[in-house]
């Protein structure tokens, strides 16, 4: 969309709305990366400082969720740590630009949308169909929502260029 359109207000709603989203993830990421960076300069072991938390925030290391969060840490402590930031900065950075664009109403940012989240929904089922849960059916659902909201988009606006008068011409 230009700027010369009128955008509906549901529909900015919408685009707003999943902006927020995409937003809201990018600076998930951002502070994920930061605090891997912190991790890379630390003197101590990724394993101890993940010990260290759940000691602190008093959970049970032997719990289910702590063991899976300590062998999480576990294989992070045999990664390049910088690497993985880099690729979370690269990561954020998209969902930043697209944030941006969908706020704005920019049909460039829809199609990355739309692509991005059809590129993710092989390895969801992947994982609903490997660890079913909440989480796993939110995301999935919350991602679905959004491809096919973007879909209905893309498919409005070439609709309404098909029919105005000056594509028949």
């Amino acid at each position: 969309m230009n700027g010369s359109e009128k955008i509906p207000k549901s529909e900015l709603r919408g685009l707003r709305a999943v902006a927020t989203l995409e937003f809201s993830k990018g600076l998930l990421v951002v502070l994920v990366g930061l605090g891997l960076i912190s991790l890379s300069r630390s003197a101590l072991g990724v394993e101890d400082i993940a010990e260290n938390l759940l000691y602190v925030l008093h959970i049970n290391p032997d719990l289910r969720l702590s063991q899976v969060f300590l062998n999480v840490s576990a294989r992070l402590g045999d990664m390049n740590l910088m690497t993985v930031a880099l690729v979370a900065a690269a990561y954020s950075s998209l969902r930043f630009v697209e944030a941006y664009g969908l706020w704005r109403a920019r049909v460039w940012a829809e199609w990355v949308a739309l692509l991005s989240g059809l590129i993710y929904l092989p390895l969801e089922f992947h994982h609903l169909i490997r660890r079913p849960g909440v989480v796993a059916w939110a995301v999935l659902i919350i991602n679905v929502v959004i491809v096919l909201y973007m879909a209905y988009l893309r498919l409005e606006s070439r609709a309404k260029k098909i029919d105005s008068p000056v594509a028949a011409d």
